[in-house]
């Protein structure tokens, strides 16, 4: 019986596709986020059923729920680049046809890293937007739902509160959790009180991080047990489709979701078709798009607690609680879209998401890194948009900052470089690498010791050997072991070695068990690209960022810290 009943579903189907006058087979595969990869399923299945054909060649589609972190491992592996907080995908995973990530920042991430990556479509299928998600007691403590709050009141409480207990998930690895770090950075502002107060969220969401979503949706209160309450999850950003399925459990206490102003980005579901899909397959790739604009689809997602991409919601939403309504939550409107980027990438770039990531790996990932900085004669110019100050009081204000900004488990050494700084050695050591739970205020200290040599020349390619060796010779696994080397200029040693015996000793040194990171931020418009990428290319994943003006030094060494490749 049962080999009749498989003879006969196998006849419907060749019937069918025999109905729509296809042959052959061209199988499509998609990789989506898990929360909506049911609904592009159902949908790719129906247009298979009613015979999907390209010129006449029968379409196949298998749709893969995949995390969009594991995803963006694998395609960064097949590109060769990593992403940071990622890691390396399991070899199981492959590259598919058309990828449906959650968020568009993804694709930017991978953009940045991956030259080479250039998806086509892009445009949203489906939006949910970034809340706050809260128990309902603790929401209705910060007002809920009487008050309206912002990011800015959110960021207030944590500074005065010891009651609220925020997490996220790790913004390296959740598109909602790097749109919660992003729109805390934008409600602190700039300043020295603003870095404060950002260094001190970042702190308080990666005290409660999880790696994954369902691990911090753990973290919040499993009774209505007043004590059981205060010690759980206070808040987290999650997106509205994370509070719709945790409350459709019916848990003890419901999670409330808090729009707060401004909207930061909305994950926007992307659908990208990858670069390396032939003619036929981006075609039935194409249909299969046309397929997730029907209204069956929009309601498909509306079931799955998801909005169609203008905001608006099919038959069967639930909105959680705290929704104003069913009507758009974030508009689509007021985001521009972009070729291949979505509404979720609108207003962002792909420095403001390295500088973003940069900050949260400063502060939970261990690290040791040798600062390097050029007191060469030039770094006494001074930088117009700083009010004046010479381009080494600049560096001075963004080496202090990003020294608050590392975590107790980072290890940081000191060194300064021109010509003849240590007898004929163009570079000195003020503080070897050494942990900054036991050094901090030393290495504090050793930041007003960056004064620039008068007339002293820059000694780079020395210096960056002597460096990376010093490096190399203390690495630690476990750890990011990486140089940071600061220079306004080009090499100016006329008792040095030349570029080329640099680069052959840099080659010769270069060990895959022992990786050094070597990252050159190039000040000003005095710098050589093509030399500083020169020297840069034989050493580990690294590369070279360029603050044309001085006084974004801050924000490029934050790049520096996130990303694994160079940026203007």
């Amino acid at each position: 019986m049962a080999i009749v009943v498989v003879l006969a579903g196998s006849y419907l189907g060749y019937q069918q596709l025999s109905d729509s006058g296809c042959t052959g087979s061209v199988r499509l595969t998609v990789a989506a986020a898990t929360e909506i990869a049911p609904a592009i399923d159902q949908a790719a299945q129906r247009w298979v059923q009613e015979g999907a054909n390209v010129n006449g060649t029968c379409i196949a589609v298998s749709v893969n729920p995949v995390n969009p972190a594991t995803m963006a491992a694998a395609v960064a592996s097949e590109h060769k680049v990593t992403l940071t907080g990622l890691g390396a995908a399991p070899e199981s995973v492959k590259v598919p046809d058309v990828w449906v990530a959650d968020s568009s920042t993804w694709l930017l991430r991978l953009k940045t890293e991956a030259p080479g990556f250039v998806p086509t479509d892009g445009k949203p299928v489906a939006q949910s937007p970034v809340v706050v998600a809260m128990p309902q007691p603790v929401a209705e403590g910060v007002g809920w739902p009487n008050k309206r709050l912002g990011w800015k009141d959110l960021l207030a409480q944590l500074s005065t509160s010891t009651q609220l207990r925020v997490g996220t998930v790790d913004p390296a690895r959740d598109a909602a959790g790097l749109a919660g770090l992003l729109a805390f950075g934008q409600a602190a502002g700039t300043g020295p009180a603003a870095q404060a107060a950002k260094v001190g969220a970042i702190k308080a969401l990666a005290q409660s991080a999880s790696a994954l979503r369902d691990d911090l949706l753990q973290k919040f209160p499993h009774s209505a047990d007043a004590n059981d309450i205060a010690t759980s999850l206070s808040a987290a950003p999650l997106s509205e489709e994370d509070v719709v399925a945790y409350n459709s459990e019916k848990p003890p206490v419901p999670l409330v979701a808090l729009y707060l102003d401004p909207s930061p980005p909305p994950l926007d579901y992307p659908y990208a078709i990858m670069p390396e899909v032939d003619l036929q397959k981006s075609a039935a790739a194409t249909g299969l798009r046309q397929q997730l604009q029907t209204a069956s689809f929009k309601n498909a997602l509306a079931s799955a607690g998801l909005r169609a991409p203008d905001g608006t919601v099919g038959s069967g939403f639930a909105a959680p609680l705290g929704a104003p309504d069913a009507s758009p939550a974030v508009s689509a409107s007021s985001s521009t879209k972009s070729e291949g980027g979505g509404s979720a990438a609108a207003g962002l770039d792909p420095s403001t998401l390295s500088q973003a990531l940069g900050s949260w790996a400063a502060i939970t990932l261990p690290g040791r890194v040798l600062a390097v900085f050029d007191v060469s004669g030039s770094m006494l110019e001074p930088v117009p948009t700083a009010g004046g100050a010479d381009r080494a009081a600049v560096t001075r204000g963004a080496a202090s900052g990003g020294l608050a900004l590392f975590d107790d488990k980072w290890a940081v050494g000191v060194w300064l470089f021109s010509t003849e700084m240590n007898g004929k050695k163009p570079y000195k050591e003020i503080v070897p690498i050494s942990p900054l739970s036991a050094k901090r205020q030393q290495l504090q200290d050793s930041i007003k010791q960056i004064v620039p040599k008068a007339n002293g020349q820059t000694g780079l390619y020395d210096t960056l050997l002597a460096a990376y060796q010093n490096v190399q010779n203390s690495w630690q696994a476990g750890k990011i072991n990486s140089v940071i080397l600061f220079t306004d200029g080009e090499n100016q040693n006329k008792d040095g070695i030349s570029q080329q015996t640099l680069v052959a000793k840099l080659k010769a040194l270069n060990d895959p068990k022992r990786p050094v990171r070597v990252v050159i931020v190039g000040i000003g418009t005095g710098v050589n690209r093509q030399e500083l990428e020169t020297i840069v290319k034989p050493t580990a994943a690294g590369g070279v960022f360029i603050a044309e003006d001085p006084a974004k030094i801050g924000d490029i060494f934050l790049e520096a810290i996130a990303t694994r490749s160079g940026a203007n």
